[in-house]
């Protein structure tokens, strides 16, 4: 059954989707009023009996996560007990404790995790009552102790103050504990093995393990209760797959699907229910596909344990809900169905706006998110008994209206609460009502495993905003409390949350983000893949334009597409000598006119090229597909970085050239500052980003006020006159801009050393660079600014308090991601000696995971590199490699095209590498952290400084780094790739550039000249606004 139709709301109107909400009422008035009284009673039911609440809500209660506080703790949980050596550890716990002011919450929680003896717990090791130096100045006393944590039994106190806070959390470290556990204190569980994601095969199979032996024991210790009375197993299918994404879905059903039916087949032997976890809504649909395959087996018989997780805040949640039921009721198996409110909020609100999709695909206010919640819990009692509802929930007044509910429905069902969270409310529930169904989901696992988790429980529930932090504090009203979301939405009009704009809207009103493409919905790779056929009908042409005639001289030569050589996409022509000097004639005849304009008049013109390149974008991003082999995500992104130069650059022309700037001095005179172009700029554009940093040379030329000859790399002149008549179509003056492509040393070297040049932007190669360089300084004539952007030998910084999972996906994105073919691309990863051989086994094994194939093709990580001396290149290099230092990993590549196999190797130091190596080669070097600057000193020799990456939790060792070695990028916890036009300005310095940084504040400026001018007005009679002051 397919369920890609749900996409379509994915980044619905939220107005719209809350008017639907709101229409479907989830509860009449008098059922309104009801609950909220109801939970109101339970609000003060719960806080009468707060001396029970666990340590985890005294915590949240205190230490929220709008205090440094709270955030310094959370980075010591998330970070200290992965971390292997005691030094580290040390400065870890140094940083984090001595940052916040402990003294301030001190003695205001009934915790002993919180008050003051507890911090004397954490600085000792002991528990105490705090001695009198300590009441007296608790500052002072807490800084005295902190200053002692280089000794072990501090280092181990704060470690054991961690466990207490993650056991909170952690029903046992293994299963049979758990159970144990669960037995002494009368749960009924969901358990949950901890664990991130697999990214590797090995992984996969270690959570199939766990899931396993899990189940194993969980059905061994079952009496025949059956799914709904009895322990059930969660599991979490991104551990099961290393690419479990939509986009690969062949794998997913190839290599997950397996897994996770030998683990149904495991449930239904037991009789337990198994519920699939819910993750992020990339990966709804694809969860859904899994389920009703796993709901159509024969062998899993007649089992009824077989259950989904359903998040409330995805704006599907409804739909999701009819499709569950549909796949019951068509399958003849009952399902269980969790509803949940969701964890992931605050990725999906970032990685939408990262994305410049069209909307979010959750809801931007906690009033929406409950409404929503409601409604579907209104659908799910509805679709019984095909479905079982498993309500989820820490909130008073859900709780009340769920039950109200489902006595209306007459339907069975259960409550569900996270382990360690909830009791109070609960406690208070089952005083007034009796015993009812209820079960706890209980992580299970190592403390190392706890971690990654335990942050997104606190994230998720410990912000001000939360009930769960507000619940039972006595200073926040009941009524505060009990929010009905109904009143609240409607209140709203059902508005999104007035600070979180719509990805489109990120800048405000300066520009427009550029729009996105999501990958993950099935109907833009189907247009995408369309697009592409579409153009291969074609015959494309690159060619000169000139005075916007494209200049098809003779034959020209063809082109082919880098992945697949038998492939012809077109036919290119070069610029000759008479060309060149046409342009420059024209051009300098129609730049006068153009500066006249100003900024706000180019800026017209900018943006309308910014909105043209997106009603092309379908189109552009074939053509990148064919011409540059890059794969669909990169096409995607290259086209959003040209319409953000665009949209940038003309709230820059807007800004800077819009006006003289008037400048203070002595009365009787007046003194302004103006900015106007140069003449004519030549743009020298490279074959990595053949439409983005073409697209950015020319609009920042153009909109400092210059007329422009282009130069595309000769592998890319396709794209380039693209993206030349779309310019001339969005109001650029065909006289002002012109396309010479060609070979570098001939018509490169025709344009900078003409006399009509006043400037060259240039990105690419550092010796290209430096004979343009020797050009320049050897014309007669004004001397011209040269703006050059090269490569670097960029590098990651890593310690061992570093996330694996994190340090595995952003290596393999910035050092194989573009096929290595950016200048950002990670070239040299240093690892510490402590976790060098587990980080290098891990991505050793994510490497294998990577899809190389043609560029077209939506699966597709890796593409070609541009053309056959590239690859020569590399092969040159992996030889050496294999002769003078470790080859470890290299992966198979198709036939045909120019395919390079993606490349792991480790070398003795960064002096290994004399300069760039551009492809997808990583090259390893084991270091000591302490020794910092001993292991950087041959990087920062070679006096290169494009991108630098750190991964770490100790802001100090990140400070440390981008001091050791300079960058004009630094990236901490994060890719070294994908700077973001306005956000992140691009650009180095030494070898790797000059300045000034692409999509920057100060870009314009190299292009534009300055003239001042000094008006003496006394001459006129007087200084007219001195003599009106006020007598």
């Amino acid at each position: 059954m397919p369920f890609d139709h749900l996409d379509a709301g994915k980044f619905a109107d939220e107005r719209t989707v809350l008017t639907r909400a709101l229409a479907a009422r989830p509860l009449s008035p008098q059922d309104r009023e009801a609950v909220r009284q109801e939970a109101e009673a339970l609000v003060r039911a719960a806080r009468k009996a707060a001396r029970k609440q666990g340590v985890v809500e005294s915590f949240l209660q205190e230490f929220s996560l709008s205090t440094r506080e709270g955030l310094a703790l959370m980075c010591l949980a998330e970070a200290l007990l992965r971390t292997p050596d005691e030094e580290t550890r040390d400065r870890l716990i140094a940083e984090k404790i001595a940052s916040a002011d402990w003294a301030s919450h001190a003695g205001r929680s009934d915790s002993l995790l919180v008050n003051a003896s507890t911090w004397s717990l954490m600085l000792t090791g002991r528990l105490i009552d705090p001695d009198e130096e300590a009441r007296n100045d608790l500052p002072g006393f807490i800084k005295r102790l902190a200053g002692r944590l280089g000794e072990p039994v501090i280092r181990k106190a704060v470690g054991a103050a961690v466990r207490i806070m993650g056991e909170q959390f952690v029903l046992g470290a293994t299963i049979e504990k758990a159970i144990r556990r669960a037995a002494a204190d009368g749960f009924v569980c969901s358990f949950d093995m901890l664990g991130e994601g697999a990214r590797t095969d090995a992984d996969a199979d270690r959570y199939e393990a766990a899931y396993a032996e899990a189940i194993r024991v969980v059905g061994k210790s079952a009496t025949g209760q059956g799914p709904e009375a009895g322990h059930g197993v969660s599991v979490k299918l991104s551990a099961l797959s290393p690419r479990y994404e939509a986009r690969q879905a062949e794998r997913v059903f190839a290599d997950l699907y397996p897994r996770i039916l030998r683990l149904a087949q495991m449930g239904a032997e037991a009789d337990i229910n198994l519920t699939l976890d819910a993750e992020e809504a990339d990966r709804l649909v694809i969860s859904l596909q899994l389920l009703d395959r796993l709901a159509r087996e024969p062998a899993l018989r007649d089992w009824k344990g077989l259950g989904l997780a359903v998040q409330a805040y995805q704006k599907r949640g409804p739909e999701v809900i009819a499709a569950v039921a549909d796949i019951a009721r068509s399958s003849g198996r009952r399902l269980m169905v969790r509803l949940v409110k969701g964890a992931y909020w605050d990725s999906e609100i970032k990685r939408a706006q990262v994305a410049g999709l069209s909307g979010y695909p959750v809801f931007t206010t906690k009033a929406a998110t409950d409404l929503s919640y409601l409604v579907c819990a209104r659908a799910l009692l509805a679709a019984a008994p095909a479905l079982y509802a498993q309500f989820a929930t820490h909130n008073a007044h859900t709780l009340a209206a769920v039950r109200q509910m489902a006595a209306q429905a007459q339907v069975k069902f259960e409550f569900q609460r996270l382990h360690g969270m909830g009791e109070a409310l609960y406690g208070a529930a089952q005083e007034r009502y009796g015993d009812f169904p209820l079960r706890v989901y209980a992580p299970v696992g190592s403390h190392e495993d706890l971690l990654p988790y335990l942050v997104r429980r606190l994230l998720e529930n410990g912000a001000n905003t939360s009930f769960v932090h507000a619940l039972l504090d006595e200073k926040t009203p009941v009524s505060k409390v009990v929010v009905d979301p109904i009143s609240a939405v409607e209140a709203a009009g059902g508005a999104p949350h007035p600070r979180i704009p719509l990805p489109r809207d990120l800048y405000g009103p300066a520009r427009k983000n550029s729009e996105g493409l999501d990958l993950s919905i099935k109907a833009v790779r189907d247009d995408l893949t369309a697009a592409v056929a579409r153009l291969d009908g074609e015959s494309l042409k690159g060619a000169p334009i000139v005075s916007g005639r494209l200049l098809t001289d003779g034959e020209g030569a063809e082109a082919r597409s880098p992945a697949e050589l038998s492939r012809v996409i077109g036919r290119t022509w070069q610029a000759s000598p008479r060309q060149v000097d046409e342009a420059f004639a024209v051009a300098r005849e129609a730049q006068p006119g153009w500066d006249a304009l100003g900024g706000e008049g180019r800026a017209k013109v900018l943006r309308a090229m910014g909105d043209a390149l997106e009603a092309h974008r379908e189109r552009l991003i074939a053509i990148c597909v064919r011409e540059a082999g890059k794969t669909l995500a990169d096409a995607i992104a290259e086209v959003r970085e040209a319409a953000d130069f665009c949209r940038y650059y003309a709230h820059l022309a807007e800004r800077q050239f819009a006006s003289p700037e008037t400048l203070r001095g002595p009365v009787g005179e007046t003194n302004q500052l103006q900015l106007h172009g140069r003449g004519v700029f030549v743009c020298i554009s490279p074959w990595n980003f053949p439409l983005a940093i073409f697209t950015g040379q020319v609009a920042a030329a153009l909109a400092a006020g210059n007329g422009v000859l282009a130069k595309p790399a000769e592998q890319t002149p396709i794209i380039a006159a693209e993206a030349v008549r779309l310019f001339h179509a969005a109001g650029a003056p065909a006289g002002l801009l012109h396309l010479l492509p060609g070979d570098g040393a001939v018509v490169g070297q025709a344009l900078v050393s003409h006399p009509g040049c006043d400037g060259v932007a240039f990105t690419g190669g550092t010796d290209t660079a430096w004979a343009i360089n020797r050009t320049l300084a050897a014309r007669q004539g004004p001397i011209v600014p040269f703006i050059a952007e090269t490569g670097g030998l960029n590098a990651m910084f890593v310690d061992t308090t570093a996330l694996r999972e994190q340090v595995i996906d952003d290596v393999l994105l910035s050092g194989f991601g573009s096929a290595g073919q950016r200048c950002s691309a990670l070239r040299i990863l240093f690892l510490p000696h402590e976790t060098a051989d587990a980080l290098l086994d891990g991505l050793k094994g994510a490497m294998r995971t990577l899809v190389v194939t043609d560029p077209a093709d939506p699966r597709a990580d890796v593409g070609p590199v541009i053309d056959a001396e590239a690859k020569a290149a590399l092969e040159a290099h992996v030889q050496r490699l294999e002769a003078e230092a470790r080859v470890l990993a290299r992966l198979d590549v198709p036939a045909g095209g120019h395919f390079f196999a993606p490349t792991l190797a480790e070398i003795p130091d960064a002096s290994f590498l004399g300069k760039e190596v551009f492809g997808p080669i990583l090259h390893v070097v084991r270091y000591d952290p302490a020794r910092l600057a001993e292991a950087a000193a041959p990087l920062v020799q070679a006096r290169y400084g494009l991108t630098l990456g750190v991964h770490s939790r100790i802001e100090a060792f990140a400070e440390e780094v981008q001091r050791a070695v300079p960058a004009g990028n630094a990236y901490v916890n994060r890719s070294m790739i994908g700077a973001v036009v306005g956000v992140q300005p691009f650009g180095g310095e030494g070898l790797s550039g000059t300045g000034p940084k692409a999509g920057g504040p100060h870009a314009l400026l190299r292009y534009a000249v300055e003239r001042a001018v000094s008006v003496n007005i006394t001459a006129q009679g007087g200084d007219p606004a001195l003599l009106n002051l006020d007598a």
